[in-house]
């Protein structure tokens, strides 16, 4: 990569080469990100403002953060993807151990009762974010070579993946810990693993978030109030009603950008759990709707590359980004219209945070190398034909 590149990541020459799939992810990923950046910077003007008397803030912070993301994104698209295969296990050790970090009394930061961050002077930092893009790699690479793979390496890493979403959900963090649970189980079922391996462990899957919701009071509070809102609407349902107010305020077409009114210290955490609520009442209805078909065709191009994938590590990699990054938007939309409980899981590439916002990119990334990889004219060297021997 040039400097030029290294300093304005948008702009490669080289796209032109790709197959047809990767440069249409490519461009719907920077359009995904430019949106969510414009969502951003309404949502957060007036909380950022009132917090440290400058409303861009957060808004400058994100693109930073985004700045850097790009970066790691460009070369992502350009690295082997078996080098990156060769790498996961020791970086998802390394997370694991970041996240074991964060459960140390006094080392993790503390944020809303839950540690799951390591502050670096200024910087806050979400392992478990990071996990994200490993859990792919590995589970993919595990799943994808399962019946290569001797008995004792198969409980190792069963245990390893067991252990991860164990310290994740004792930071506490419900949401991340489900989401990881179902790519890895997405992966290992798109691997072709008998289905009564596949429901032993969805049946622990859901076993474990019981125990969770069982012994976590502020967990059990948060389903019951989801269930019924309105019957506590300044305590536990206050989160989800000032979501619905939201949405519904902003009828077909919306109040307009920058002209929300919830997001004015009404909506809790605007810019992020709840930033599909400021988007909503900002374009309405039918904005809504498209981005839902923006999510829509990117799952589509993705499942197309997963499918025509001829690799069965490269395909496990495909489908396990793309579960995480649409499965992630739709579970936070699901969240702010009340179809789901109230969870802190953030919408890729929009709410604020840089740990989401490198992982989403570092994901994205993946799925558009596999989608470049597996075009044929990348895989199989050009030939140089023998010339005709015109004395002959």
């Amino acid at each position: 990569m040039s400097v030029w590149q290294y300093l304005f990541p948008i702009f490669d020459p080289d796209v032109k080469n790709w197959p047809v799939e990767a440069r249409l992810l490519r461009w719907m990923t920077l359009f995904w990100l430019l949106v969510g950046l414009a969502v951003l910077f309404s949502a957060s003007y007036a909380l950022a403002d009132s917090r440290f008397g400058n409303g861009l803030y957060y808004f400058t912070r994100q693109v930073i953060w985004v700045w850097v993301g790009l970066i790691v994104f460009n070369s992502l698209v350009r690295s082997p993807l078996q080098n990156l295969l060769k790498i996961a296990p020791w970086m998802m050790l390394l997370v694991l151990g970041l996240i074991l970090f964060t459960l140390v009394p006094g080392l993790g930061e503390n944020i809303n009762g839950a540690t799951r961050w390591i502050k670096l002077g200024p910087i806050l930092l979400q392992p478990s974010e990071f996990m994200k893009p490993f859990l792919v790699l590995q589970g993919a690479a595990v799943f994808g070579g399962w019946y290569r793979l001797s008995i004792a390496q198969r409980f190792t890493w069963i245990g390893i993946f067991g252990l991860v979403l164990a310290a994740i959900l004792l930071q506490p963090n419900l949401s991340t810990t489900a989401l990881c649970g179902m790519t890895l189980w997405l992966i290992a079922l798109g691997s072709g693993l008998p289905l009564a391996y596949m429901g032993g462990t969805a049946l622990l899957g859901v076993t474990m978030a019981v125990v969770s919701v069982t012994f976590r009071e502020y967990q059990r509070r948060r389903i019951l109030s989801f269930m019924n809102p309105w019957e506590d609407p300044r305590g536990d349902g206050y989160q989800l009603v000032q979501s619905l107010l939201a949405i519904g305020s902003g009828g077909p077409t919306g109040t307009g950008y920058g002209l929300s009114q919830q997001k004015l210290f009404y909506l809790p955490f605007p810019d992020t759990d709840f930033i599909f609520a400021v988007f909503s009442e900002e374009f309405g209805f039918i904005g809504g709707i498209l981005l839902l078909l923006m999510l829509l065709i990117y799952g589509t191009l993705a499942l197309r590359v997963t499918i025509l994938c001829r690799h069965r590590v490269k395909r496990l990699v495909a489908l396990g980004s793309m579960v995480v990054l649409i499965g992630q938007a739709l579970l936070n939309m699901g969240v702010a219209t009340g179809s789901l409980p109230t969870t802190g899981l953030p919408f890729p590439l929009f709410s604020y945070g840089g740990s989401s916002s490198l992982a989403s990119l570092f994901l994205a990334g993946l799925l558009i190398r596999v989608a470049r990889e597996d075009n044929e004219t990348e895989n199989v060297p050009k030939t140089r034909k023998r010339p005709r021997n015109l004395t002959a």
